[in-house]
């Protein structure tokens, strides 16, 4: 039966799995930090504490990069990454679940950073298909929050809702951009960025 993790628990070890999966070794306790956007030391320390008691990881006192996955559900060490398939994003709905919690897709590690975690999701629409985002395409997430006009990004809005859209930050709001001539832009002054798309994979 897989350990139960909490929601930052889980962040975590996704981040250090990728991290291994794409490095051949583990991360920094720092690195751990900036991928998950605390600048606590010690809050890290805390979840890996927390890990490590749940027999998820072992680390190596005095290793600056002596962390060692147990659960071996979480590594699969291949020629691709394992990211987990988090959902489907709709223009304008909440993002759903998949309806497996362990589902995992396989990508290049060539796609993402390794300085952040990431995640794919599922689209449903067809609000920016004249990017070349189409209808049950999957994009490859990373959990940034400092995106730049004109990056395509998940935002979370007021009203808990999500949508995939390209990024503007104009004088007094933020404007989510489609890519459908048909579709108008949503107007908001308080977005939560979820994280920017950093690639596209689609099954023929």
């Amino acid at each position: 039966m897989p350990t139960t993790l909490y929601k930052r628990q889980r962040q975590i070890v996704d981040f250090i799995a990728q991290f291994i999966q794409r490095n051949g070794y583990s991360p920094t306790l720092q690195e751990i930090a900036d991928s998950i956007g605390v600048s606590s030391l010690a809050t890290v320390h805390e979840h890996l504490q927390a890990l490590i008691r749940k027999k998820v990881i072992k680390k190596y006192d005095g290793a600056a990069r002596g962390i060692e996955l147990l659960d071996r559900t979480f590594l699969r060490l291949t020629d691709s990454v394992d990211l987990p398939l988090l959902g489907y994003i709709a223009a304008g709905q909440p993002i759903e679940p998949y309806t497996d919690p362990n589902a995992t897709f396989k990508v290049s590690p060539q796609l993402i950073s390794g300085k952040k975690r990431a995640y794919v999701l599922q689209v449903k629409g067809n609000s920016m298909i004249e990017d070349g985002i189409l209808p049950d395409d999957y994009v490859v997430i990373e959990e940034h929050e400092d995106v730049v006009n004109g990056d395509i990004v998940v935002a979370l809005l007021d009203n808990g809702l999500a949508t995939l859209k390209r990024f503007y930050k104009e004088a007094t709001r933020i404007r989510l951009e489609p890519a459908n001539s048909t579709m108008q832009p949503i107007y908001a002054t308080n977005v939560k960025v979820q994280g920017k798309c950093v690639g596209l994979i689609r099954k023929f």
